[in-house]
């Protein structure tokens, strides 16, 4: 990294969505920032990789169009977005249902009738739901009782039978938590996110996202491959040898490299997620919509190169399917076995490309949840990302722009 021969305002530590969102608020108020990166691209795991000639995001990933903090930050013109169906087909034992918004798509929410996906009861439960989540002030989804989401959605009138149809399969793959043990605030938010966004894909991989974070800041600013070993009194001691000075310190890091930096930091668990990336000649679905399985044998799956062509090459589908915890020897097999009954498609040609397993994929959230969290956690120093907020891309960004406020006031801006 470039030398520095005065002391920095800020040194932010970590190039992911909460870190850039934090540089780019603090350096439009006037304090000199550099970011310092371990890796050899920004994104943190929200990133993308070329390979032999497929786009492999780290773990499946989606951009959803109603991220206040999202829209502020980058223009979605300029990424390209591609999106996903407006719904979610479940496989269940009595066929495949799809689950729409009839809204945006009446032709197709068919059934939603009563008595094919839901009943009565759920359907009224349903817009009641969706009608409070959707109109409702924030601050009323935000201040609500906080209890677990399966509570929740019993006490809205569900039927016990519909949440484990299409609830609990559908939000074990948004919250990574099989049990629907997520805090209910957290479940408001997020599927009020839905009901007002769309979920898309950048034409060039999840990663163009903190790519585009990045590219408006100045150039110099993020240094990469400069791995920090330890904070000292003065600014930061790199791994390479020599130290930065700087006033103050934001570790925007994931959850390992962060409680090394701040050993006293208050950390919560995190989920591992893997996704599997299979090739097949031809798509075993025709459209860019998500699929979930009643009987939980995988999270999700669906067709990238449906949503986005330019993720495999010509001639060649690209499949995701996403499962919790990590990977092991036996596992694909099974995935794969039930890829076949829920795409009704042979998949015994089917060629793994690759395996993605992210131990930190989403913080636990579990009730009382707070929904932000203050940076400062000492003089000079400051803590942001996914785990002081929602777990979320609008959370990892308002974490960041939180950091940044928190230590504008602290320098007197």
């Amino acid at each position: 990294m470039p030398e520095t021969r005065s002391a920095l305002d800020v040194l932010v530590v970590g190039a992911g969505l909460a870190g850039l969102a934090c540089a780019r608020d603090l350096i439009d108020s006037g304090p000199t920032v550099r970011v310092l990166e371990t890796s050899d691209a920004v994104g943190g795991r929200m990133r993308s990789d070329r390979l032999d000639g497929f786009t492999v995001d780290r773990g499946f990933q989606v951009f959803n169009t109603s991220y206040p903090q999202a829209r502020r930050r980058v223009s979605l013109r300029d990424l390209r977005l591609l999106p996903f169906t407006a719904g979610v087909l479940v496989h269940t034992d009595r066929g495949r249902f799809r689950f729409s918004d009839p809204t945006r798509a009446p032709r197709r929410a068919s059934d939603l009738l009563p008595g094919r996906l839901a009943g009565p009861r759920d359907l009224l439960a349903l817009g009641m739901l969706s009608a409070r989540d959707l109109l409702a002030p924030v601050r009323i989804l935000k201040r609500g009782e906080d209890r677990t989401t399966r509570t929740a959605l019993a006490s809205a009138g569900f039927s016990e039978e519909f949440v484990e149809r299409f609830f609990r399969p559908f939000l074990s793959g948004v919250l990574l938590a099989d049990e629907l043990e997520t805090s209910s605030r957290v479940f408001h938010l997020v599927w009020r996110s839905m009901l007002r966004g769309t979920l898309c894909l950048p034409a060039d991989g999840i990663g163009a996202v903190p790519r585009r974070l990045a590219a408006a800041l100045p150039s110099g600013t993020v240094c990469l491959e400069s791995p920090v070993d330890r904070l000292t009194d003065d600014g930061v001691e790199l791994t390479a040898g020599g130290e930065v000075p700087a006033r103050a310190v934001v570790v925007a890091t994931g959850p390992g490299p962060a409680t090394a930096l701040l050993p006293k930091l208050d950390m919560p668990a995190y989920r591992i997620a893997t996704t599997y990336y299979h090739v097949a000649p031809r798509p075993p679905l025709g459209e860019p919509t998500l699929l979930t399985d009643s009987r939980r044998r995988f999270l999700n799956t669906c067709v990238l190169s449906a949503v986005v062509r330019g993720y495999a090459p010509a001639g060649s589908s690209l499949i995701a399917t996403s499962a919790l915890r990590g990977d092991d020897e036996h596992r694909e097999a099974g995935v794969r076995e039930a890829l076949a009954e829920v795409y009704d498609a042979e998949t015994a040609g089917w060629e793994l490309l690759t395996t993605r397993t992210v131990p930190d994929a989403l913080p636990a959230m579990a009730p009382p949840q707070p929904l932000s969290r203050p940076a400062r956690v000492g003089p000079g120093r400051y803590v942001c990302g996914d785990h002081r907020a929602t777990g979320s891309v609008q959370g990892a960004l308002a974490s960041g722009a939180r950091a940044a406020r928190e230590l504008l006031r602290d320098l007197g801006r």
